[in-house]
């Protein structure tokens, strides 16, 4: 019996939308919640004089509220649960514009991005914000939750208009898959079994659709980001590790197998892979995303930050990127903003040469700007102070991806996708020209 696939699930959605209350669901019909968390949320309900037909199942998953209450950054929140044809990671995202930075987070490694729509108000900014964001991070799936469909009039007909709504947005941010599911997560309509409130809906459930969904492939060459050089134990216990000499990480993309050709991509030095490692098991291939341990022919100048990679397609290094990014931070970005550009698992300085265009949320137009506030979408150049392996985006979302770091305090400034436009509108190829005296004198 094989076991069941794994499916990374990250949820969006505006402020009382329902979210809390659909993941709360999600866990109890699925079986998920153990009896004393359910017996605690019971007694919590009673207490505040809650007179639905179960608990409410909100406070399942809204442990930090009294946080929120606080002032405090509310971070994303990882829940995990399994039906018998699939295991599921669920990235539960704060749903208030504030948070869209952890949205990003959440989605950044997601499979499949589950975004509600209050069927009463239908897709409004943060639902065009968060779809953005989705297809700048190339999510894989995109599955709409349009709940809350037992409080209007007309269900089928609001769903409808939602559906051609949601398909304008797919055509517009290039989306590539999208299906729109009516439910009401207060009483469980459509979530995991049909219900009453959903009878004139003749579609899946939406953990059908879930359960359904085909597993992304991480395909493309093989890239290795190096995290630790593991050397030589003398005095080790087991004779295996006295000579060991190994560099342990993650596959970022493709398969690396015991005997293939690799380069190392900041010296171009080439050998053999002669051995892979998945903690104390030898294995003979490894693909994205498996963390592994490989071992080459040559005693070769490898640290923290190259990257092995397949030697008939390798990386090619440059010292300039263009870039989207998602800026995150209170502080505004201007051009020619000295930051810090972490990239795998090296990090270099770089300067911000150019802001080129920012995406319009309204009218979802990209328009030309020279900064970026709070939340901005940003088409940007990069001048980095030593060439890194930046590959595109849509061909890789591991070695397309970027952080911008404030080098003074160590901040997040931004998330960014290499190589890709603006979506919304075809954005104009910009030539990156030779960093400017200043430039020079900072890198």
């Amino acid at each position: 019996m094989t076991a069941p696939t794994l499916l990374r699930l990250a949820t969006a959605g505006s402020v009382d939308d329902g979210k809390s209350t659909l993941v709360g669901r999600l866990l109890h019909d699925t079986k998920s919640v153990l009896a004393d968390q359910l017996a605690a949320v019971e007694d919590a309900s009673r207490r505040r004089g809650w007179t639905g037909e179960v608990a409410d199942l909100a406070l399942l998953t809204d442990g930090l509220r009294a946080e929120r209450e606080q002032g405090i950054t509310i971070d994303v929140a990882y829940r995990y649960f399994a039906t018998a044809k699939r295991s599921f990671v669920l990235a539960d995202c704060p749903g208030h514009v504030q948070y869209t930075r952890n949205t990003v987070t959440g989605a950044s490694t997601a499979d499949v991005v589950l975004v509600l729509i209050d069927a009463r108000n239908g897709v409004v900014e943060q639902t065009r914000r968060h779809l953005a964001v989705v297809s700048l991070l190339r999510v894989p799936h995109v599955v709409i939750a349009v709940n809350k469909v037992d409080l209007v009039d007309d269900p089928a007909g609001v769903y409808d208009r939602i559906v051609l709504d949601v398909e304008d947005l797919r055509r517009t941010l290039h989306l590539r898959d999208v299906t729109v599911v009516p439910i009401c997560a207060l009483h469980g309509d459509n979530v995991v079994e049909p219900g009453p409130r959903t009878s004139w809906y003749a579609g899946p459930t939406l953990l059908d659709v879930l359960e359904d969904l085909p597993p992304e492939q991480v395909e493309g060459p093989a890239r290795f980001p190096v995290q630790l050089v593991i050397r030589p134990q003398l005095g080790a216990v087991d004779p295996r590790y006295v000579d060991y000499r190994g560099y342990a990480g993650h596959v970022a993309s493709g398969t690396i197998r015991v005997g293939d050709e690799v380069i190392v991509s900041s010296s171009g030095v080439r050998t053999r892979v002669t051995g892979i490692d998945r903690g104390p098991v030898e294995v003979t291939e490894a693909s994205a995303p498996l963390s592994v341990t490989l071992r080459l022919a040559d005693n070769v100048d490898i640290s923290r930050g190259d990257v092995i990679a397949s030697a008939d397609r390798p990386p090619v290094l440059s010292r300039t990127a263009d870039a989207v990014l998602c800026w995150l931070s209170d502080q505004p970005l201007t051009t020619g903003a000295r930051v810090l550009v972490s990239h795998g698992t090296r990090t270099v300085r770089a300067l911000v040469s150019e802001v080129h265009e920012r995406l319009d949320i309204d009218t979802l137009t990209v328009q030309p700007a020279s900064g970026a506030q709070l939340n901005d979408l940003v088409s940007v150049s990069l001048t980095l102070a030593e060439p890194l392996p930046i590959e595109p985006y849509s061909e890789s979302r591991d070695a397309g991806s970027l952080l911008v770091i404030d080098p003074h305090d160590g901040w997040t400034l931004a998330a960014g996708m290499a190589h890709v436009p603006l979506p919304g509108a075809a954005v104009a190829a910009v030539a990156v020209g030779q960093a400017h005296d200043a430039e020079e004198a900072w890198l």
